[in-house]
């Protein structure tokens, strides 16, 4: 092998590297110069008030989203009525607020109408004149094909018990 074969080689090696060397020296001094700049101060972090939680009373109330149910309020001088018979055995719907059950249609067979009910729970009850519904011993009056009427037996809130009308309508209805 000749010596100026290793030599070539030697001399290729060093001038490649330089090219390397050079390639770079400009993002070396870009590099340098971004070092050389005053550094920068991180401002604290702000203070943050304690969490207060938030107490929702509305709870109990109607859902706004919801169609509001008819009351009809009795006038002031009705007389008392007889307290509501509570030695009969409860029907289901008698466990449910009014304003949580819905009527959702109706069924015919001959010249009895019947309403459709849905419970609190998403269950759907078949219901007719007579039942009763609602924790207020209401009991159904009138069966229409858009609304239910029924009569409940509320306290006076003086010792007596008085009648009062309701009607819960067909949903989509108002």
């Amino acid at each position: 092998m000749s010596p100026r074969i290793p030599t070539a080689i030697l001399v290729l090696l060093t001038l490649v590297g330089c090219e390397t060397e050079m390639r770079f020296r400009d993002l070396d001094a870009f590099m340098d110069e971004v070092e050389a700049r005053p550094k920068g101060s991180i401002s604290p972090l702000p203070e943050f008030e304690p969490y207060q939680p938030f107490a929702y009373s509305a709870s109990s109330l109607r859902s706004p989203f919801q169609p509001p149910i008819k009351i009809t309020v009795p006038p002031p001088d009705q007389d008392t009525v007889s307290p509501p018979v509570t030695d009969r055995p409860r029907e289901f719907l008698e466990q449910f607020q009014v304003e949580v059950l819905k009527m959702v249609g109706t069924l015919g067979r001959n010249e009895e109408l019947f309403a459709l009910i849905e419970d609190g729970d998403g269950g759907v009850h078949r219901v007719q004149l007579g039942d009763y519904m609602g924790k207020d011993h209401g009991q159904i009056q009138e069966i229409t094909e858009t609304e239910l009427l029924l009569t409940e037996v509320v306290s006076n809130g003086v010792g007596g018990w008085i009648k009062r009308n309701r009607s819960v309508v067909l949903r989509g209805e108002i």
